[in-house]
């Protein structure tokens, strides 16, 4: 029988600070939108993962 094999992650930690850039680009070049807003939130929320 097989053995179940671990999960890997899909995303490096370095990956996030790499994300959370590209979201504070996009952030600052559109406008304030319900979906900018969203933007925030996750960059704020990706800021977790760098600490």
């Amino acid at each position: 029988m097989a053995h179940p094999t671990m999960a890997r992650p899909v995303f490096s930690t370095e990956d996030f600070g790499l994300i959370r850039n590209a979201l504070a680009i996009a952030i600052r070049n559109s406008e304030d939108t319900a979906e900018n807003r969203k933007l925030a939130n996750l960059h704020h929320r990706l800021g977790r993962f760098g600490r």
